[in-house]
């Protein structure tokens, strides 16, 4: 798994051990990122980060910072060694945290992002869609986006965002959506 485009491009991110941890494929965040175009100076968060592979991405091609939060304690170990290795410790943060709650930490206390990255474990989404369309409303800038990932078997929750892109590759499905 390596870094797509940008400063970092080609750059070797770490995975864990096992399969407790799905990144998300190079040709999958590499559609990814044609379709959200520049994110140059964006504000990011990535609460179910793994690896943290879409967040070092958008780091990668311009965005400010990225706030990421995973609970796996070898996961969050990894997370750790790919802003280390890739130099961009100082435009990130790492907490062991359940992005549940930060979700709804953050959008109680009126933080926003430009873009939220989404990819919580599949069997995860369908208790999570109701904490998703509480929140995330609030939780992007007035021109914000969010990057859903999903199971492309499954249809791709309802959200009270307006949807401006959906496309399936494999056995994944990206959902963009940003405010009507």
């Amino acid at each position: 798994m390596r870094i797509v485009a940008g400063e970092r491009k080609g750059a070797r991110l770490a995975a864990p051990p096992g399969q407790g941890t799905r990144p998300t494929p190079d040709r999958v965040r590499e559609a990814l990122f044609a379709i959200l175009g520049d994110v140059e100076g964006a504000r990011v968060l990535e609460p179910f980060a793994g690896t943290g592979a879409l967040g070092f991405e958008a780091l990668s091609r311009g965005a400010a910072a990225v706030a990421f939060c995973e609970l796996d304690g070898a996961a969050l170990g990894v997370l750790r060694e790919n802003a280390a290795r890739l130099r961009y410790a100082d435009r990130c943060t790492i907490r062991r945290q359940d992005g549940r709650r930060r979700l709804t930490a953050d959008s109680a206390a009126g933080v926003t992002y430009d873009l939220v990255l989404l990819d919580p474990p599949y069997r995860m989404l369908s208790s999570l869609t109701n904490r998703l369309a509480l929140h995330l409303p609030a939780l992007l800038a007035p021109a914000g986006r969010a990057v859903l990932e999903s199971d492309a078997r499954e249809a791709a929750p309802e959200l009270p965002l307006e949807v401006l892109a959906e496309r399936a590759y494999g056995g994944t499905r990206i959902t963009v959506v940003g405010h009507v």
